[in-house]
Formats: structure tokens, sequence, C-alpha cells
């Protein structure tokens, strides 16, 4: 089980994130687990608190809202994101209707490799304050929710 780096930089003015992981797993038992919204408990930081406030089961399409609860830094947060594509087993984006950020566009990727699968991330993301508070306030979290993420996928999947 291998992944990239995580990867920050900018893009037409936003933040953006790229990590990419493969996992020795079938892509459709991978997509299967990420078509689950309750799995987003088993991938998000305990640090986070996060919550998922949307009645389950939640049936995943395009146009689905899902509302979170989560604390950051002490701070309580709401979250709301839309599912804006959903391309089984391939693809699908969720992007941010209310909450924290500006923008926050997440598309995840599911790509057979080698007898497994690459779990790719892009996120691109813009922040009130700008590239000032993304750098001394964002970008650090960000990296360790997404790397945080990857340890969990490779404990769940990596066998």
């Amino acid at each position: 089980m291998t992944h990239s780096p995580i990867i920050l930089g900018r893009d037409a003015g936003l933040s953006t994130l790229a990590a990419e992981q493969w996992l020795p797993r079938p892509r459709a038992e991978i997509f299967q687990f990420f078509a689950d919204a309750g799995n987003l408990n088993i991938l998000t930081p305990p640090w986070l608190r996060f919550e998922i406030l949307t009645p389950r089961p939640i049936v995943m399409r395009v146009g689905a809202l899902i509302d979170y609860r989560l604390r950051l830094h002490g701070w309580p947060l709401r979250w709301q994101s839309e599912i804006t594509a959903w391309e089984p087993p391939e693809r699908f984006v969720d992007e941010q209707r209310h909450g924290p950020y500006r923008l926050w566009q997440h598309e995840h990727r599911f790509t057979e490799r080698d007898g497994g699968t690459v779990v790719t991330d892009r996120v691109r993301y813009a922040v009130a304050g700008g590239r000032l508070t993304d750098w001394l306030f964002v970008r650090h979290d960000v990296v360790r929710i997404f790397a945080y993420r990857q340890q969990k996928l490779a404990e769940l999947f990596g066998r």
C-alpha cells in the first residue's frame, strides 16, 4: 500500500490539496465504503468531534444534502455539503453549501491500478482572510485531516 504526500498549492487564487493512495482492494469495495456517508465518522479525526446530523440512511446522489456538526479548536461549527457529481464507481464531488469556508470543492476519484484501487482526493478551497489566514490557521489542519484519513484507509483496506 502506497500513498503520495499531501500536496498543497494555489490555483486561480484558491488553495488546493492533492492526495493519492493505492489500496490493495477492488474499486467496487472501496467505492462502496465511500458511498456510505456514515463512514465519514471513521475517516474524520476524533479531535474534530464530527457528527452527522442528517438522518440515515443517506441516499447518495446528485443533489443530496448532508449536514454536520464539528468542533475546530474548540469552536462549534455547522457544515452542509451537497453532492454535485455522482458517478459510481469512478468519482463523486461534494461541495460546501454552508460552513466555515468561502469555497470547498472536494473531488474523490477511484481508479483501478495494479490489482488495487487508487483513491485520489483533490480539494479546492478558499477562506475569509485569503492566503495569510490559510497559511497561519487553516492549511496545517487540512493537511492533518487528510493525513489521518490516509492512515485510517490504510488500516481498513491495507491488508
